[in-house]
C-alpha cells in the first residue's frame, strides 16, 4: 500500500465525522447558509431590487424573490458579461460555466471565488466518504481519469469562460496531479471521437484504478478499448475498481458496463451542476446521495405536480417529505436566486437528507395526461435487464399521438448491446412495469386510451451518430430519457436498425 492510501484513511474518518455531524443538523445548517447568503448579497443590484435588507425570514424571502429560470435572470447575467460588478453577487465571478439550454440557447452560469471551492470540496468528500466506509484506498496509488471537456478557457472582461468539467480540470488536487490522465494536450482535443482514441493511446498500458465521467461517454471509451484489444476492460486494467459518475442514472448502463469490464466494480454517484454541487453518494450501502447542505446553497423545493400552478407550494428543507417528486430550487453564493435548474428529486432519507434524481421537470411525457417521468422509465427498463444477458446501450421515449393505425402509444427507441430473445415479450414486461409505477399510465392502458408501448430498434452506434449529427457528441451532453414531443424521435428514425 502506498503512502497516500495509508494517510487517506485517518483523514477520511475525520472528514466523515464532520460531514455527518453537519448532516444530522441539516435544518440548522441550512438556516445559517440562508442568513449568510442574504447578508452578503444585500448590496448587489439584485439584492437591492428585491429588498434583501428587509428579509429576515424565509417567508420574507418568498415574498420578495420569485422562482426564476435563466431567461428571468438573463438581463443581470448580461450586465456581468459586460464587465459590471456587484450585480448578482459581490464583485465579479471568476468564471462563467457555458452550458447548452434547450430554450435559452447558450447559458452562462457564474462561478465565484466562494462557489468554486465547493465543487472541488464535494468531489473530494465523495471519495473520502467511500474510503472511510469501505476502507479501500488503493486506487490512490494508481492512475485516475475523468473524461471531461476541454480545459482551454476563453476570457471576456476579466471573466474566464468554459465548460464546468474543463474549469474543474484547473483545480485537480495536488495529491492526484501526478496520477491523473490524460495529458493536457489530449484533454484539449475538441472532437470527441478523436479525443477518445487519444485517451486510449495514453491509458491503455497504464495502471488505471479510478475512471470517471458521464456513463454514456465512458461506455464509448470502454467499447473502443475492447475493440482495440479484444479483451475485457477489467483485463486491460486489472486494478480498476472504482467508477465515478454523474449526469445520468447509472442503472440502465450497469449491465452493459459489467459486461464490458468483465466484473462488478464499486461506483460513486455525484450530482454536480454548473449552478452548484448539490449532492454526492456517501455510502455503498444506503440508497441515494447526501445533500450538500453546507455548500453555499440554500435549497427550496416545489412539489412537481404543482410546479406549473399559479401559486405552487414552496418549502425549505425542514418541510420536505419522503418519496415526493420535488423540483429543486437553488439560491447560491454564485448569485443565483430562486433558480430552477430543471431537475426533479425525491428524498429517500430525511436524517441525514439523501436524495435521488428523478428526472427533469421539462423532460416528461404527458401527451395523454399520464405525466411519466425519467426515473419511472429508467426503473421500468432496468428491472427487465437485471440478472439477464440483455444490455441497453442507450434509449429514449416519445409519444406517438397519431399512428397510421390503431391507438396511440409510447414509442421507445432502444439501442441494445445484447437484444432480448423475444422483443415483444420484453416490451410487454417493460410496459407492465411502467403501469405499476405510474397509475395514470395504467388507467390509460386499461381504459384503452393507449395501447402498450412499441420498441423501435436503433442501430449500433445510432445514438452517438445522432448526437454527432446535432453537434452534441461528448463532453457533458446527454440524450434526454424522454420528451413530450417527437423532435428527437423524428431525428432518431434516421438511425433505425434495418
Amino acid at each position: 500500500m502506498n503512502i497516500k492510501s495509508i494517510l487517506a484513511k485517518p483523514y477520511a474518518k475525520l472528514v466523515a465525522l464532520k460531514v455527518y455531524k453537519q448532516s444530522k443538523n441539516a435544518i440548522e445548517v441550512q438556516e445559517k447558509v440562508f442568513k449568510k447568503l442574504i447578508k452578503l448579497a444585500q448590496n448587489t443590484e439584485f439584492g437591492k431590487d428585491h429588498h434583501f435588507s428587509e428579509i429576515k425570514t424565509y417567508e420574507n424571502f418568498k415574498q420578495h424573490v420569485p422562482i426564476a429560470d435563466y431567461e428571468d435572470i438573463k438581463p443581470y447575467i448580461e450586465k456581468v458579461i459586460n464587465g459590471e460588478q456587484d450585480i448578482l453577487w459581490k464583485g465579479k465571478p471568476l468564471y462563467f460555466a457555458k452550458t447548452s439550454g434547450t430554450t435559452s440557447g447558450t447559458k452562462y452560469i457564474p462561478l465565484t471565488k466562494e462557489s468554486m471551492p465547493t465543487h472541488i470540496e464535494s468531489a473530494k468528500n465523495a471519495l473520502l466518504m467511500y474510503i472511510n466506509e469501505t476502507k479501500k484506498a488503493d486506487f490512490l496509488g494508481g492512475k485516475v481519469i475523468f473524461l471531461q471537456g476541454s480545459p482551454e478557457l476563453k476570457e471576456k472582461n476579466g471573466i474566464k469562460i468554459g465548460r464546468l468539467s474543463g474549469i474543474s480540470a484547473h483545480y485537480v488536487p495536488s495529491y492526484l496531479t501526478k496520477n491523473r490522465l490524460p495529458s493536457w494536450e489530449t484533454n484539449c482535443i475538441e472532437d470527441w471521437e478523436t479525443k477518445v482514441e487519444a485517451v486510449i493511446d495514453e491509458t491503455i498500458h497504464e495502471n488505471m484504478t479510478l475512471i470517471g465521467g458521464i456513463p454514456s461517454w465512458v461506455q464509448m471509451y470502454f467499447e473502443r478499448i475492447v475493440a482495440r484489444t479484444g479483451k475485457k476492460v477489467g483485463e486491460v486494467f486489472p486494478n480498476f475498481n472504482l467508477f465515478v459518475y454523474g449526469g445520468v442514472n447509472y442503472e440502465p448502463y450497469r449491465n452493459k458496463f459489467e459486461n464490458l469490464i468483465g466484473r462488478k466494480v464499486d461506483a460513486i454517484e455525484l450530482y454536480p451542476a454548473s449552478e452548484g454541487f448539490i449532492a454526492y453518494q456517501d455510502s455503498q450501502k444506503e440508497e441515494g446521495m447526501l445533500l450538500a447542505i453546507n455548500n453555499g446553497i440554500f435549497y427550496e423545493f416545489i412539489p412537481a405536480d404543482e410546479f406549473f400552478n399559479e401559486n405552487p407550494t414552496r418549502i425549505s428543507l425542514k418541510d420536505v417529505k419522503l418519496d415526493i417528486n420535488y423540483v429543486i430550487i437553488l439560491n447560491t453564493n454564485a448569485g443565483l436566486w430562486g433558480y430552477n435548474i430543471g431537475d426533479t428529486i425525491k428524498f429517500v432519507s430525511l436524517n441525514p437528507p439523501r436524495i435521488v434524481v428523478s428526472g427533469r421537470i421539462k423532460h416528461f411525457i404527458s401527451a395523454f395526461g399520464e405525466h411519466v417521468i425519467g426515473k419511472e422509465v429508467e426503473d421500468a427498463i432496468n428491472n427487465q435487464t437485471i440478472n439477464t444477458k440483455i444490455t441497453v446501450n442507450e434509449f429514449t421515449v416519445a409519444p406517438q399521438i397519431s399512428p397510421e393505425t390503431g391507438l396511440p402509444y409510447h414509442e421507445w427507441f432502444i439501442e441494445f448491446g445484447n437484444k432480448p430473445d423475444n422483443l415483444e415479450d420484453f416490451a410487454l414486461k417493460v410496459d407492465k412495469a411502467l403501469q405499476e409505477k405510474n397509475s395514470y399510465y395504467y388507467d390509460l392502458i386499461v381504459g384503452k386510451i393507449l395501447r402498450p408501448l412499441k420498441i423501435t430498434l436503433i442501430e449500433k452506434g445510432g445514438f452517438n451518430n445522432y448526437m454527432k449529427s446535432v453537434g452534441k457528441l461528448g463532453g457533458q451532453n446527454k440524450v434526454p430519457r424522454l420528451a413530450n414531443d417527437r423532435k428527437i424521435a423524428d431525428e432518431l428514425i434516421k438511425f433505425e436498425e434495418k
